[in-house]
């Protein structure tokens, strides 16, 4: 009997400890930026809710950003942390903003469950989808292609 007891209360405290904070783990996946859904509504506009949020994706050739090519820093819409440089940007004709490589440390990546789309790439900081990472870049520099949603980024000039 003492066996039984001694096991249940085993079972349970190790249960009790997994279920919510793994959920919780999950939701926030380490991020420094945590906010609730509501004010994560508040803050964005509706386009970049779906896009940052939700890990939507806006239509190609759709958003100014694809086509510029000034000096600056390209931030996060969500938190402004730097995730890319203007030197590293080129036009791929994919219809998004891309980059051979993002500012280290910055972008975290994971794999989806359909590859076809690349690694995803998230905002290290607020966890804000940004896009994806393809294999398919310049093969004189990283041959890396990340396709990023311009609605997720803000521009800073240089000089600014």
């Amino acid at each position: 009997m003492k066996k039984f007891i001694i096991l249940t209360l085993l079972i349970t405290s190790f249960s009790c400890n997994s279920n919510a904070q793994k959920k919780k783990q999950e939701e926030t996946k380490g991020y420094t930026v945590t906010k609730t859904d509501t004010e994560w509504k508040e803050q964005l506009t509706p386009e970049q809710y779906y896009v940052l949020r939700k890990s939507g994706t806006e239509r190609a050739f759709s958003n100014a950003l694809n086509k510029t090519f000034k000096e600056g820093t390209y931030v996060c819409a969500a938190c402004n942390t730097p995730l890319f440089m203007s030197e590293h940007k080129y036009d791929s004709g994919s219809g998004w903003p891309s980059f051979d490589r993002e500012i280290k440390g910055n972008v975290a990546f994971s794999t989806g469950s359909d590859l076809y789309y690349g690694i995803e790439e998230h905002c290290a900081i607020c966890g804000g989808h940004l896009g994806h990472v393809f294999g398919d870049g310049p093969k004189n520099t990283t041959g890396k292609r990340h396709c990023i949603n311009g609605v997720a980024l803000k521009f800073i000039p240089k000089n600014e």
